[in-house]
């Protein structure tokens, strides 16, 4: 995640590659710079990768601006920057340029000697919304500009708790920008909303104050910077005497309202309905790494698909219950308000598509959707499991489909791979490999309850995971497991014999004797969640 303090750094920067295909865009924008800023001192580097991890950083030792070139294009032929009418074909790449300068005109400040790291970043998230306030104030069209590149330097994530920091830093972020005259109430009234629910408006009023303040600080005025992140700081219940560092979020919680109205703004900020950028997002983060292996399915691996379909199917219609169907024709109680109709149909002559009689019949029971999601220890310990899964996951998958159910397989270790996404009908089967730690768990659990609503009663919710449990962060993964226990969601948990493992609380643990054994436990607790739903 790109932090506000890294758009703008003392010292000195880790040497930038030589871009020889982006030097046209380096020189351009070096000489139109001029025009943004006022000053002549100052270079542009534009390349991929520069910017010190963040889109663009604004490096004031050097008088040097460097823009990651990923945010403007693929191919640097794509326009030529020394034309006016490039920024309209780059909205994003330009508006970052637009906000280095802004940086470059107006932070002309620096932190004291022995000021707090949270601090600082306060002060850093102040000064965003004020140094563009500025730039709109000398050249109010780049305003637009400035709108444009909010999408890449306020990441997903940015607020993964609901909590008082995390608030405030959206309120920092996305509400100051408002008062800077960058955006406007309409576009951030959800996540006004959720930092609303998590502050109080009392709180969330002196937040406004403190930043309404610094939009009127002088541009060289360090002291009355820190002296407002201290401010706000106190407001949040923050001591910085006593905590030195900004918080970090619990990673034993699921993101909440602050993380679904930031999703939100971010999907209308790119144009996208709320499904079609979070699926976005996944398909960045989480696709599987390309040098792994597909193979076609074989025909064992069809017939299994097909078995387990009609398991699921047994299971929707298992214990027929009492209940009426209408009909054209009798036996059954007759509908006068549909004879009527069925009359005047044939009287107009119609077909008669009214059903005047109603048959008291067998009916199956109403079923939810089964809601499975399959977690896949990617470690090296469980390095047999990983075969038989791949395969597993293209069955559930292919069974699903053709039977009301949702499933998603997710493999976890260094990285969350998302295998198979949910309600895809995979040509291939994906072989995962396994190697590594379990780092990402927790982050492979919350992955699984953005896509299938884990959390959520609507339907019928079912976790399996197949590891020994030994997490890098048991006390985490253990707090993401009991909140979906209390929210209903059953987690199925099969530890491998033979293995040293870990057994978590608020889960139904089984011991497995092989791969096969695991894929047919998952089916059996599936089709058995579905008969006694």
């Amino acid at each position: 995640m790109s932090q506000p303090s890294t758009h703008r750094r003392t010292g000195t920067p880790t040497a930038a590659a030589p871009a020889p295909q982006w030097q046209l865009w380096s020189a351009a924008w070096t000489r139109h710079v001029i025009l943004l800023t006022g000053r002549t001192d100052l270079h542009v580097h534009v390349a991929t990768g520069a910017g010190g991890g963040a889109p663009e950083c604004f490096y004031p030792d050097l008088r040097r601006i460097e823009i990651d070139a990923r945010y403007i294009a693929d191919d640097p032929t794509i326009t030529d920057p020394r034309k006016a009418g490039h920024k309209k074909i780059v909205p994003t790449g330009y508006g970052l340029l637009v906000h280095g300068a802004a940086h470059a005109a107006h932070s002309q400040w620096e932190n004291p000697p022995g000021t707090a790291p949270i601090l600082a970043e306060v002060a850093a998230m102040l000064e965003e919304s004020r140094a563009e306030g500025r730039q709109r104030g000398r050249r109010r069209t780049d305003r637009r500009w400035l709108r444009h590149m909010i999408n890449a330097v306020v990441h997903p994530g940015t607020a993964s708790a609901d909590d008082p920091w995390h608030a405030g830093v959206l309120a920092a972020l996305l509400l100051a920008r408002v008062d800077a005259r960058i955006l406007t109430s309409q576009d951030v009234r959800t996540v006004r909303a959720a930092v609303t629910a998590v502050l109080g408006r009392p709180r969330l009023r002196r937040l406004r104050e403190v930043w309404k303040q610094a939009h009127t600080v002088d541009d060289t005025d360090a002291a009355t910077m820190i002296d407002l992140a201290d401010r706000w700081c106190r407001i949040l219940g923050i001591d910085p005497n006593q905590q030195q560092h900004p918080p970090d979020a619990d990673p034993g919680q699921f993101p909440g309202r602050l993380d679904q109205a930031l999703t939100d703004f971010l999907a209308a900020s790119h144009g996208l309905t709320h499904a079609d950028y979070q699926a976005q997002l996944t398909r960045h983060r989480h696709s599987p790494p390309g040098n792994w292996p597909h193979t076609d399915p074989t025909t064992d691996q069809q017939a299994a698909a097909r078995l387990l379909a009609e398991r699921i199917h047994r299971a929707r219609t298992h214990n027929p219950e009492p209940g009426t169907r209408p009909s054209p024709l009798p036996p059954g109680r007759l509908r006068t308000r549909h004879a009527i109709a069925a009359e005047a149909q044939i009287a107009a002559g119609q077909v008669p598509t009214a059903q005047p009689w109603q048959h008291r019949t067998q009916t199956p029971p109403p079923k939810p959707t089964l809601h499975l999601a399959v977690l896949v220890d990617l470690s090296g310990s469980m390095y047999p499991y990983a075969e038989e899964l791949s395969s597993a996951a293209w069955i559930f998958a292919h069974a699903a489909r053709r039977r009301h159910a949702v499933t998603t397989t997710i493999g976890f270790g260094d990285h969350t791979t998302l295998l198979v996404p949910p309600n895809t009908r995979p040509g291939q089967v994906l072989h995962m490999q396994a190697g590594g730690g379990t780092s990402t768990f927790g982050e492979a659990v919350k992955l699984a309850d953005k896509l299938l609503d884990l959390r959520h009663g609507r339907a019928l919710r079912l976790l399996a995971v197949v590891s020994d449990g030994l997490l890098d962060d048991i006390p985490s993964g253990q707090n993401l497991i009991t909140t979906l226990h209390w929210a209903g969601c059953a987690v199925l948990w099969l530890h491998p014999a033979g293995l040293q493992s870990h057994t978590f609380r608020h889960t139904t643990t089984i011991t497995v004797a092989d791969p096969v054994d695991a894929v047919a436990r998952i089916a059996d607790a599936a089709v058995a969640a579905l008969e006694h739903a």
